[in-house]
């Protein structure tokens, strides 16, 4: 299991994905407000990428990152696109549409937007074998890519999912019997 932050042009390794660090002045130059679940202390790990054997399983972006411009946290090649915006009052984007381009979707991924509260998020590998977890807050957002999930809702959350269509049913997934609560482990 490794855990990577990313955010500037200072690559770190590379390998299937490019790794970056984000560094603190960098990462919090642009933000007024620390994230709103208050983390004791405002971490570099702004943005961190999840991954267990070589395999990516997951991008969280925290709610303190910030930098000016757009970040795309994702490979061109991946089937659901992450990317961090910011841009200063007056800032144009050209209207346009989107032109149809014959995708192919093997596994559904998915997006959570946490609107309100506090949610466990619970890291599988491929075999179904329990690796690690995170709490996320308030402001926070999780792409989901590879590898298996669970949660558990820590205080009354608010989330918005976004994933590729069209809706199969139950045939999208394989559930399986998780870890209980003596079993989480969370970093620090």
């Amino acid at each position: 299991m490794r855990v990577w932050s990313l955010g500037n042009s200072d690559v770190i390794a590379t390998g299937p994905w490019p790794v970056y660090r984000v560094r603190e002045a960098d990462a919090f130059a642009h933000t007024s407000v620390t994230s709103m679940h208050q983390r004791d202390q405002i971490s570099a790990n702004s943005v961190e990428r999840i991954s267990a054997d070589g395999i990516d399983m997951s991008i969280i972006v925290h709610a303190e990152f910030c930098k000016p411009g757009i970040h795309f946290l994702t490979e061109n090649a991946l089937t659901e696109q992450l990317a961090f915006m910011s841009h200063p009052t007056g800032k144009l984007i050209a209207p346009h549409v989107h032109n149809p381009v014959p995708r192919e979707v093997q596994f559904t991924l998915e997006v959570l937007f946490i609107r309100k509260g506090r949610l466990r998020v619970d890291f599988y590998d491929t075999e179904q074998n329990y690796l690690e977890s995170r709490d996320l807050g308030a402001g926070d957002v999780i792409l989901l890519m590879q590898g298996g999930h669970g949660f558990e809702v820590l205080e009354e959350v608010e989330m918005i999912e976004v994933k590729q269509g069209p809706y199969v049913g139950e045939q999208d997934k394989t559930r399986f019997v998780g870890i209980d609560r003596s079993q989480v482990k969370l970093p620090g």
